[in-house]
């Protein structure tokens, strides 16, 4: 920091705010701390009694924090994601450009964030977001920085940006429901209008549904009815238990799935069943609490499968951290710690 005469000042940076007061018009900082002078400045300043200023040196191989943020922007700016056109006291923001799930390489951002005087904020990856959803912020601490700082966080990250918004592309699902009671009429089918709900939160649309009844035969006859419609996504709803009439999973499997996982570390919903067939086409079999509970294992797993993105075991094993809701009265999902 070094004081100079305010004329000499263009190029250098302001080391703190300045108050500009205009009585009975305006009173607050005219100039921010950061601030880059500019030869249109020098005027406004001297109006203001600021004969001389406190600004940093910005010797070779230092970046205002500014020029800091850009860089931290562009290791990690993916697709879909648009930042904000200022940047405010030195910190840029990321947004959603589009509905879709939002990715983060958890590694590589923590290696950035281990670079001493550089801070990368997202909001949890792994997650459904909207267009417009504020999506990470980033600065560096000090007013100027060393360049080998940048490089070193640049290195961290590697060539892919850190992250990304993918967009939904499944856009039709079909619902085989089991259960002969449902078929029969017996009782009312409450299942489908909530997954209904779910899916065109992610914009998938249901076209077909079947009724299956009960028996291994019969879900899979449906389940390879329901694939010959040519929907994106099959469901199968009307519980997952294990009494011996509810025969979804041998159905599923003797569809022709390959099974993912028949069990989940969630609650509720530990008795999920992810497949997928030899073309990608994903299968679930739905647990009984998707019909009633307000957020459950089919609101963690849908996101990336609407994306297109393949699930695998481990990625529903890593739903044990974060997998138990709390079952707040209302329900707070998606902005709650479930599954996060």
């Amino acid at each position: 920091m070094k004081l100079i005469k305010t004329q000499e000042a263009v190029g250098h940076v302001l080391c703190h705010d300045l108050t500009q007061i205009i009585p009975g018009e305006f009173k607050g900082a005219r100039f921010r701390k950061g601030h880059v002078v500019t030869e249109e400045d020098i005027p406004v300043l001297l109006s203001m009694g600021k004969e001389n200023l406190y600004v940093w040196e910005l010797h070779p191989g230092m970046l205002h924090e500014d020029d800091a943020a850009m860089r931290l922007c562009g290791l990690s700016m993916g697709q879909n994601i648009r930042r904000t056109e200022d940047i405010k006291e030195g910190k840029i923001e990321l947004f959603a450009e589009c509905d879709g799930y939002f990715t983060v390489d958890v590694e590589k951002l923590n290696a950035v964030n281990s670079v001493p005087d550089v801070m990368l904020a997202t909001r949890k990856g792994g997650t459904a977001v909207k267009a417009g959803d504020k999506l990470a912020g980033m600065r560096v601490i000090p007013l100027v920085v060393s360049e080998t700082t940048l490089e070193e966080a640049e290195e961290a990250a590697g060539a892919a940006p850190l992250l990304n918004v993918l967009p939904f592309k499944l856009k039709t699902a079909g619902i085989v429901t089991t259960g002969s009671e449902v078929k029969k009429g017996l009782i009312e089918d409450k299942f489908t209008p909530a997954v209904k709900r779910k899916l065109e939160a992610v914009g998938i649309e249901t076209v077909a549904q079947i009724f299956s009844g009960d028996g291994v035969e019969n879900v899979a006859i449906a389940i390879n009815q329901m694939r010959a419609k040519g929907v994106d996504l099959v469901l199968c709803t009307g519980g997952m238990s294990v009494d011996p009439d509810d025969n979804t999973p041998g159905g599923i499997k003797a569809a022709g799935a390959e099974i993912v996982t028949y069990g989940a570390p969630v609650l509720p919903g530990a008795m999920f069943l992810l497949g997928y067939f030899s073309d990608g086409t994903p299968v679930m079999g739905l647990p009984g609490c998707v019909m009633f509970a307000g957020a459950t294992v089919f609101d963690l797993v849908l996101p990336p499968v609407a994306a297109g993105v393949p699930v695998s075991r481990s990625d529903i094993v890593a739903l044990g951290n974060g997998g138990l809701c709390l079952g707040c009265k209302p329900c707070h999902w998606p902005d709650c710690p479930f599954g996060k």
